[in-house]
């Protein structure tokens, strides 16, 4: 039943009841991530340099701390990928039964509470849809398409087909019809009834990682912020859709935690053990807010 108001006889009493908003709290947990670098104090003063270039673009001659700088880097990946891929503990499961939780990544989140699509992107009418499933949400006018390769691919051909002189010639696009400069068959961003910003994500490309798992071609995340009451502030907050929220108070920050235990090298004398250990440690999770407005595809 669709109702858009109500009717009163003259001299009447007032309305019977009163109208309660629903109220859908949502949660999710924060889970702990550590990591652990150790080498021994006879490594220490063993000293060999080696020439290096790591994933960040550093590059130089470095010794033990070449270890070390790839166990933080291996240790900030893991910090995302949980925000990611992170599910809750199944009930009955060995790992809740342990006292594991877990927490609810990205694409966890948008799966069950968010919009789902399947299926590739072959005519303008499957980006229609996605707007169409808009309309029926939030109706947020800017959105950001983080995609794998192929879909990237899929999106730019129906994009390309709509323009009348795609099929018969080059268009230069952004290049200002010049023929002496790189010809660009890829698009960033285009408008159907929306605005969508079109981004290639790594990520769902690379082999060793959700490139070799697959079931997810791309997601739809809306753009700007939202304004929420804050308890820890105490007071109403600009967010984005999509952020990270950390354990800290006065005297504990748990976003990025880093401290170095032992008897060797900068350790100092903080225990007996011939070793200098490098630990690493964060507790976060995930807050996606208006998930509605969210759309996976897989």
């Amino acid at each position: 039943m669709f109702v858009y108001g109500s009717e009163f006889k003259k001299g009447t009493n007032g309305m019977d009841g009163s109208y309660d908003a629903d109220f859908a709290a949502k949660e999710n947990n924060p889970i702990i991530l550590k990591e652990k670098y150790e080498v021994s104090g006879s490594e220490l003063a063993h000293i060999g340099w080696v020439e290096v270039t790591t994933e960040n673009g550093a590059s130089g001659y470095l010794w033990y701390l070449k270890s070390e700088h790839e166990s933080r880097l291996r240790f900030e990946d893991y910090m995302e990928l949980a925000m990611v891929e992170g599910v809750p503990a199944a009930s009955g499961s060995a790992a809740a039964s342990a006292g594991f939780k877990g927490t609810k990544g990205l694409f966890y989140e948008v799966e069950n509470n968010g919009n789902v699509t399947s299926g590739t992107i072959d005519a303008r009418l499957d980006l229609e849809d996605i707007a169409k499933v808009l309309d029926k949400e939030g109706a947020i006018q800017e959105n950001v398409m983080f995609v794998n390769r192929g879909t990237g691919f899929d999106i730019d051909k129906v994009l390309a087909a709509q323009n009348n002189f795609g099929s018969s010639g080059a268009s230069y696009g952004l290049f200002d019809n010049d023929e002496d400069m790189a010809l660009n068959l890829g698009f960033s961003g285009f408008r159907i009834g929306y605005d969508f910003y079109k981004s290639d994500w790594k990520y769902l490309n690379d082999a060793s990682t959700r490139g070799n798992i697959g079931g997810v071609d791309g997601i739809i995340v809306p753009a700007g912020t939202m304004t929420v009451y804050d308890q820890v502030l105490g007071q109403n907050a600009q967010r984005p859709f999509l952020h990270v929220r950390y354990r800290q108070s006065a005297s504990e920050d748990r976003k990025y935690k880093n401290w170095v235990t032992g008897s060797a090298g900068s350790a100092g004398m903080s225990s007996d053990l011939d070793a200098m250990q490098v630990h690493f440690l964060s507790e976060r999770c995930l807050v996606t807010m208006g998930a509605n407005n969210f759309i996976l595809m897989q």
